[in-house]
């Protein structure tokens, strides 16, 4: 309010109200100062002003002998916020969510702005299918010009989908099409996946899951009609309903190849997947466009692309398919951009780059630089793609983009037997220290019978040509005849391991080693006479000196949670006559991984263990295979399996080995296809024989159940329920087993 003045000189200006404002806050805001001239429009400009600041209610400005008089009355500031009746969704978050929108305790309080934050509040619950929830928003006055706000919900309960209806389906059932879609029915996961919550973002996607599967069985005529979701009028139920036209299934009349084919079209039509003859399938055609682009992208054309130009004969059912072939510039790399990596140092990830700078761009060197980096087990995602350089049609950038995943973690175990029997283990690894890409573990077994101390450093670049150095250091207590409760019978192992790993290709990598362990076993009157015959004629303490030559072969497309791929193991350890026993160790693993279908990927393990004494020596006791329980043969008591003491009935190990595992993995039911949390059902043989004895297929011990696989914040969790499938005399049994940062 400005009450109408003739023009003059402003002598002084007076302010009044003023409660937390400062003076000189409201001055730096105010247009007119002292000596201006004042008029009515600078009134108006000062009222204006000020309430932009936000800080007042009223704000009015007169004047009274050439002294301009400011009256202001300022906003309550904001006490508290409160919620009360909030059980879906966390105070804190909430109270978060709002000070970013600047309702906070402290701040001046606006009305448009708590309103505002009364309709996001009902919006979020509308999310988690709270339909009827009701909002009130209290705001009540205290002292020192402050208000206090509280949130009142009652929320009510949630919408919940009770049905999914399907109109205009011939082909296929409902429930077909249903499990296609992640929205459903409430079910034994829908406290986790929340998929019983409508979501029209969810339905979205739902929409092109059903569409892609038509497509994909040749119903190049699908649509979807129409959709509708209603519920119920007491809002607790969610019905949809889609209406879908079918049309009729589309066979491939004809496909050719046609544009730039830089001579190579024998070359180009081999990678067709789609034949004159055959169903129509989008993905397959989908996959051979993509496939022709990524033979093309090696040549250096990262920008080809392949329009697929169908003709449709309606009366026929048929369709005749042009591939119209665009290779665009060959383009070359100029800058290879990472991001995302805020612990990992830049050169960890630059190294395992095979596509280089200022090198012809080269796809398939783009995929193994992608693989590679995500063998390193650092990152839960890396994403690689290309960037054209603004100015330049023959230039690209190659931006990789990973997303870090804790790579320190506590490796737990744990089994429990029919007998009351715990078995417990513990580890502290760090794969990336201080983000440089070396690892240092340290486990510390704690079970009943075993107490080991290991520290390992693992340097995979010790040379800048990609030469790894592993360094290990060791002490072990262990009291393997656990079935013995008598007997004090110790085995006591120190040692130091160093072995350098030279890389020969991409895949393959070659090891060298030596090393130095001492062995010494305190026997007592119940201990096993194949530990007491041995230390009768060699004593009780055995010092070697083993050399070791390694090989492996690792094209797995992740280390953390392989789909595809294999990997391949050789090593051959040799105790030198350095030492006190001379002996030979071989040591083959296979593993092989297939994904098929969406999310199903089926892994193939296999090891061979051989160990033999030379020159004359038996081969020694203490480096006896074990098998059982986890990591073997699940169903059995860790390694339980193979030959026992005549005398005691333990088990002692053997000097010949074969494992074999299936595990057929899949994701959580009602969980879509979150490769992190997986069920999977496997089956287990294996055994131990000793020195004297012939691997007998015979003996194989099998085992098969079930279990559930998570990558948890510390590290890889597997869960199993494992039952023998053969039972004989003297076998020990243990179904529910689990273990953290295992394997396979």
């Amino acid at each position: 309010m400005a009450h109408a003045a003739a023009p003059f000189v402003v002598q002084d200006i007076r302010l009044e109200g003023l409660q937390r404002v400062e003076a000189g806050t409201v001055f730096a805001y105010l247009p007119i100062k002292k000596g201006d001239t004042f008029t009515d429009e600078k009134a108006s400009q000062a009222i204006r002003a000020l309430y932009a600041t936000g800080f007042f209610n009223d704000v009015r400005v007169s004047v009274q002998n050439q002294v301009v008089i400011v009256q202001v009355a300022e906003r309550p500031s904001i006490a508290s916020v409160d919620f009360s009746g909030t059980k879906e969704f966390d105070k804190d978050t909430l109270a978060k969510a709002l000070r970013s929108s600047g309702l906070s305790q402290g701040r001046y309080f606006d009305k448009a702005l708590a309103d505002k934050a009364e309709q996001e509040l009902k919006r979020q619950y509308l999310t988690r299918g709270y339909y009827a929830a009701e909002v009130t928003t209290t705001v009540t006055p205290v002292d020192r010009n402050r208000v206090a706000i509280l949130f009142s919900v009652i929320e009510g309960p949630s919408a919940k989908i009770r049905q999914v209806n399907f109109i205009g389906n011939k082909a296929f059932k409902s429930s077909t099409l249903r499990d296609e879609m992640q929205l459903s029915t409430p079910n034994w996961f829908s406290w986790y996946t929340k998929n019983d919550l409508y979501a029209k973002d969810k339905l979205t996607t739902d929409l092109e899951h059903v569409r892609s599967y038509y497509l994909d069985r040749g119903y190049l005529e699908f649509s979807i009609e129409s959709t509708q979701a209603s519920i119920s009028p007491d809002k607790k139920d969610m019905y949809l309903t889609l209406s879908v036209h079918e049309g009729e299934p589309y066979q491939v009349s004809a496909v050719q190849l046609t544009g730039e084919l830089l001579d190579k079209k024998a070359e180009l039509e081999k990678l067709v997947k789609l034949k004159a003859g055959d169903r129509f399938s989008a993905s397959k055609l989908q996959d051979s466009t993509k496939a022709i682009v990524d033979k093309l992208g090696q040549y250096g054309y990262a920008f080809a692309n392949v329009n697929a130009q169908p003709q449709i004969n309606q009366q026929n059912h048929t369709v005749a398919l042009n591939l119209q072939v665009e290779t665009g510039r060959r383009v070359y790399v100029r800058h290879v951009n990472i991001t995302g990596n805020s612990r990992t140092r830049d050169e960890v990830v630059r190294r395992e780059m095979r596509q280089f700078e200022s090198s012809w761009f080269d796809s398939s060197r783009l995929k193994l630089s992608q693989d590679r980096i995500n063998r390193l087990g650092y990152f839960t995602d890396v994403n690689v793609t290309t960037t054209p350089v603004t100015g330049t049609t023959d230039q690209v950038d190659v931006d990789v983009a990973v997303k870090e995943k804790p790579t320190g973690a506590i490796t737990l175990g744990a089994g429990f037997s029919s007998s009351d029997k715990v078995v417990l283990s513990a580890g502290v690894t760090q794969d990336n220290v201080f983000g440089s890409g070396t690892s240092l573990a340290v486990n510390v077994n704690t079970s009943s019978y075993y107490r080991t101390l290991n520290v390992t450093q693992t340097d995979p670049y010790f040379t800048v040509d990609g030469i790894s150095r592993i360094t290990s250091v060791y002490y072990q207590t262990s009291e393997p005849l656990y079935y013995s409760t008598s007997s004090s019978f110790r085995i006591i192992t120190a040692g130091a391991d160093l072995k350098f790993g030279i890389p020969f290709s991409e895949l393959d990598t070659v090891f060298f080693g030596i090393g130095f362990k001492q062995y010494r076993l305190d026997v007592d009157s119940a201990t096993p006479t194949a530990y007491k015959d041995y230390v009768a004629s060699f004593g009780r303490i055995s010092n070697v000196v083993p050399v070791t030559v390694g090989w492996s072969r690792d094209s797995r497309d992740s280390a953390l949670i392989p789909s595809r791929g294999y990997y391949t193991r050789a090593n051959l350890e040799i105790g030198t006559p350095l030492g006190s026993s001379k002996y030979l160790k071989l040591d083959l693993q296979q593993q092989y991984y297939y994904s098929f279908a969406r999310g199903f990927v089926l892994g193939l393990n296999g090891q061979f263990g051989y160990g033999k004494g030379l020159g004359g020596d038996p081969y020694p006791i203490f480096e006896n295979y074990f098998a059982g329980g986890i990591g073997s043969v699940r169903g059995y008591e860790p390694s339980s399996l193979g030959p026992r003491d005549a005398s005691t009935g333990d088990p002692i190990g053997g000097a010949k080995l074969l494992v074999g595992n299936v595990e057929l993995t899949f994701p959580l039911p009602g969980t879509g296809y979150d490769r992190t949390l997986r069920v999977f059902t496997f089956m287990d043989a294996g055994n131990v024989w000793g020195d004297s004895q012939n691997i007998n297929f015979g003996d194989l011990r099998y085992g098969y159940g079930l279990g559930l696989a998570w990558i948890s914040p510390i590290g890889p969790l597997k869960i199993s329920l494992g039952f023998p499938l053969v039972k004989k005399e003297g076998d020990k049994y243990q179904k529910f087993q689990f273990q953290i940062g295992t394997a396979f």
